[in-house]
């Protein structure tokens, strides 16, 4: 091959990765540009955002709509009563997903397979279909305007079962054979062998589960009732008027509520990333 060729394929190397990259920047671009559209909106006075309602640069940084927001809603309230509920909720999921996966995973008993598959069936079963259900157990048991009625109905999840079950499966089994010699136990096995491994894996449930909890609406609409009770979800939606919504202040108030969990996945993205690229490793 010669220098003129070779130096041919480079330049085609070349410019097919920077072609690949432009794509990648363009479509990232996509994606953030509605995010900048509720950063800029949110700076904005009430005026210009009926007037240059499609503008991504305000015209002046107009900080009164998060003064506002805190003016108009017990901000602090919602914000604690999400930040209780989100982390019962996940404290819930990766206790009781971790173990039923490990069940799943290692324990052999009679019709596993087949009570793994009908509980990995439940995921084409909407949310939505089972809250009237759930409503009326709650009613019964007395949890209505409840934090308890959205942790208990959050915390069994069989996608966690799923996504921890596929991690648990790539972990050697020798590893556990050799602590059987030393005498651990299943429950010992659990603990010291399964769980420190599987930091990924649990991270990655963590980020999905926030996500899911934080942002969720109908499940805290039907079950609470008092204003003292509500979280952010539901108090960002009184924000809108019966005749006239503030988007300015609605933007500002949606901008504090995810800057949490955007913080909290920034923090954890190597795990996240590491743990969604690990799990299905084994069927």
């Amino acid at each position: 091959m010669t220098k003129l060729q070779t130096t041919a394929n480079q330049w085609k190397k070349l410019t097919r990765h920077w072609v690949w990259y432009g794509m990648l920047l363009l479509l990232a671009a996509f994606f953030f540009i509605p995010f900048w559209w509720m950063i800029a909106t949110s700076f904005k006075t009430y005026s210009e955002v009926y007037t240059s309602q499609y503008s991504l640069i305000p015209t002046s940084f107009n900080i009164d709509n998060y003064r506002e927001v805190f003016k108009a809603l017990p901000f602090g309230t919602y914000l604690l009563n999400t930040i209780k509920v989100s982390g019962l909720v996940i404290i819930g999921t990766l206790v009781t997903s971790s173990m039923a996966a490990y069940a799943f995973a290692r324990l052999r008993f009679k019709g596993r397979d087949i009570l793994f598959f009908l509980y990995l069936a439940t995921l084409m079963i909407p949310r939505q279909v089972v809250l009237i259900p759930n409503f009326i157990i709650f009613r019964e048991l007395g949890l209505l305007d409840s934090h308890w009625s959205l942790v208990l109905s959050g915390i069994f999840t069989a996608y966690g079962t799923f996504l921890l079950r596929q991690f648990f499966l790539s972990i050697p089994k020798e590893l556990e054979e050799a602590a059987v010699i030393d005498g651990y136990g299943y429950w010992a096995r659990f603990v010291h062998i399964i769980i420190p491994l599987s930091k990924a894996a649990l991270t990655t449930l963590l980020i999905i589960t926030l996500l899911s909890i934080w942002n969720e609406y109908l499940y805290a609409l039907v079950f609470l009732q008092s204003d003292a009770k509500r979280t952010l979800t539901l108090g960002i939606a009184l924000l809108r008027g019966d005749f006239d919504v503030k988007w300015n202040q609605v933007m500002a108030a949606t901008l504090l509520s995810i800057a949490p969990i955007v913080l909290v996945y920034l923090s954890a993205q190597r795990y996240f990333v590491e743990g969604i690229a690990l799990t299905g490793v084994k069927g």
